[in-house]
């Protein structure tokens, strides 16, 4: 015999909400950061005086990296409770 799984309540929907904007917030930081990045490396081989906006560009790739992990904590529960939340509608 399941158990049951327990009602889906507004808060249990909110939580959802927040996850899945946080996720699309940080993934659209992470993409003009890229963006960015890649300007910045444009920026630094025009000139050898702009050397400084390669690290610049370097920096960014390791926030990129470690965003990476927090996108996923953030992604994968939020797409979990998203798919939940629809099946008990049905």
């Amino acid at each position: 015999m399941q158990p049951q799984p327990r009602e889906i309540t507004a808060d249990y929907r909110r939580r959802a909400g927040i996850l899945t904007w946080s996720a699309i917030v940080l993934g659209a930081l992470m993409a003009v950061a890229l963006v960015v990045s890649v300007v910045f490396l444009v920026r630094a081989d025009q000139d050898t005086r702009n050397a400084a906006y390669g690290y610049l560009a370097l920096v960014l790739w390791v926030g990129i990296a470690a965003g990476i992990p927090v996108l996923l904590a953030l992604a994968i529960p939020a797409a979990r409770m998203r798919r939940r939340e629809r099946e008990r509608q049905r």
